[in-house]
């Protein structure tokens, strides 16, 4: 895996969606009450649902706003949500790939083919670029937050069942297999670490560097996603500045 920090990016991100929060949290919401419709309202037998409450509450949401979606699902709500994923490149020939929630699929296939189009990308088929993508749990322990060294970190790391730690300046960040992430997320917290994040996400198995004079077309793309309604998450393989 590349040496550079994953938290750093999305630091940053999250700092530059501030003003986006209320938009965040309905996203978060739908993912919420998707999970606790399909599995059922309680956490502790629902690692899905365990994992959105994990990521929502890393995001500052509010535990009214939690409690909220998840009685929405136990009660005779008929809200649907389907789960689509769009594929396609950004400017520069980065690889994008889009995760959605929607209750209007044609809706959100034609919002997405113009994000791309209008800012310089282009929309491709199913598995165009996925094969570019690995599916991967991902937990990040903030450095402020323990006085583990890396080589504790690492053997607790390795028991647990995780497969790579990267260190930072200011994070511990580990992936693991998909099928392990609750077990190594729940052993490390076992063991005593503050997780500051805990998700599935999809890292890319190489990266592209982005052109200096398609930087702002490209970023323009990646805004237009994510602020979409329907798209709950974008991941691309664009390679960091400093790579």
């Amino acid at each position: 895996m590349s040496g550079h920090s994953k938290w750093h990016n999305i630091q940053g991100r999250k700092n530059a969606q501030d003003a986006k929060r209320g938009k965040i949290f309905q996203k978060l919401s739908r993912e919420i009450y998707m999970a606790a419709k399909s599995g059922g309202p309680d956490p502790s037998g629902n690692p899905n649902l365990r994992m959105v409450i994990d990521k929502a509450r890393a995001n500052n949401m509010p535990k009214n706003n939690i409690e909220r979606a998840i009685k929405k699902a136990e009660g005779n709500s008929d809200e649907h949500y389907d789960e689509i994923t769009y594929e396609g490149y950004a400017p520069g020939g980065v690889a994008v790939f889009v995760e959605a929630l929607t209750d209007n699929k044609n809706r959100t296939a034609s919002d997405v083919r113009v994000a791309f189009t209008r800012n310089g990308g282009s929309l491709g088929a199913t598995g165009s670029v996925s094969y570019m993508f690995d599916r991967k749990g991902y937990i990040v322990i903030d450095r402020s937050t323990t006085d583990a060294d890396e080589d504790q970190v690492l053997l607790d790391v390795m028991d647990a069942g995780g497969d790579d730690l990267q260190t930072s300046d200011d994070a511990f960040e580990i992936y693991t297999d998909p099928k392990q992430f609750a077990q190594v997320r729940d052993a490390l917290e076992k063991d005593g670490y503050k997780l500051a994040n805990a998700e599935l996400t999809m890292i890319p198995k190489n990266t592209t560097p982005v052109p200096a004079d398609k930087k702002e077309q490209f970023e323009h793309l990646v805004d237009a996603l994510e602020d979409n309604d329907d798209v709950q998450n974008v991941y691309t393989a664009a390679a960091d500045d400093d790579e």
